[in-house]
């Protein structure tokens, strides 16, 4: 079950406005939305992870397989000058997605097009589901 929450991010109250318009660089809005955007799914023989980051190179980005989690880091390096409106995050991002399957580790694939970044992380035999038999007796 997937969980919509957007339609809160933007709800703030009449103070979280008020120091939004005083620092917008803090802004509470800006600071509760997870960045980059992702979408996890799986099948019965992969878990997909797929990122949007345009305008990134991939010397930038930095993936890393754990037992239990893959690590996408990156830096978003930000244009030199004055800007009069910054929607755009710049900095340093990280995203933990936790995987609860076992992986094959040596099948793991990442493509990136278009700013979307791909990864396949392929389940190993033993995370894959089973079809058992029923015996008459």
């Amino acid at each position: 079950m997937v969980i919509d929450l957007s339609p809160f991010y933007g709800a703030g109250t009449p103070f979280d406005r008020l120091f939004e318009s005083l620092w917008p660089s803090m802004a509470i809005s800006q600071r509760s939305m997870a960045y980059p955007p992702l979408n996890i799914g799986e099948d019965d023989e992969n878990i997909y992870v797929s990122c949007e980051i345009p305008g990134m190179d991939i010397a930038d980005l930095d993936l890393t397989l754990t037992d239990s989690s893959l690590v996408i880091k990156g830096e978003r390096k930000g244009v030199k000058g004055k800007y009069y409106r910054q929607e755009r995050p710049t900095g340093f991002f990280q995203r933990v997605v936790n995987i609860q399957a076992a992986v094959a580790r040596e099948r793991v694939t990442a493509s990136m097009r278009d700013g979307v970044l791909d990864v396949v992380l392929p389940k190993s035999d033993e995370s894959r589901p089973k079809k058992i038999s029923i015996e008459a007796v």
